[in-house]
């Protein structure tokens, strides 16, 4: 399994995704996972990539976050969770996808 933690410096939700991935994975007993992490520096980077905003997390190259009206650039991200929107899926949400 490849996992992916794209980021951008100006948005602070990316590190409490980090965690929640490092913690999903840990419960799962999949330490042979490593997160790949990659800063997204540039516009032009951001639309290389495909970046719908930071965090955004891929597992095998695909994004199970995304709605379809994401849009691409340097922004942060929102995410529905049951306690309401977040700035990173919740644990149990990762649990699912990373299931």
């Amino acid at each position: 399994m490849r996992v992916e933690l794209l980021y951008f410096d100006g948005c602070p939700n990316w590190k409490v995704a980090d965690d929640r991935l490092t913690q999903a994975l840990a419960e799962l007993g999949r330490d042979d996972v490593v997160v790949e992490r990659h800063r997204v520096e540039t516009p032009a980077q951001a639309e290389e990539l495909a970046f719908t905003g930071s965090p955004t997390i891929r597992i095998d190259g695909t994004d199970p976050f995304a709605t379809g009206q994401e849009q691409v650039g340097l922004a942060c991200r929102v995410y529905a969770t049951q306690a309401g929107l977040g700035g990173s899926p919740d644990t149990a949400q990762l649990l699912a996808v990373l299931s």
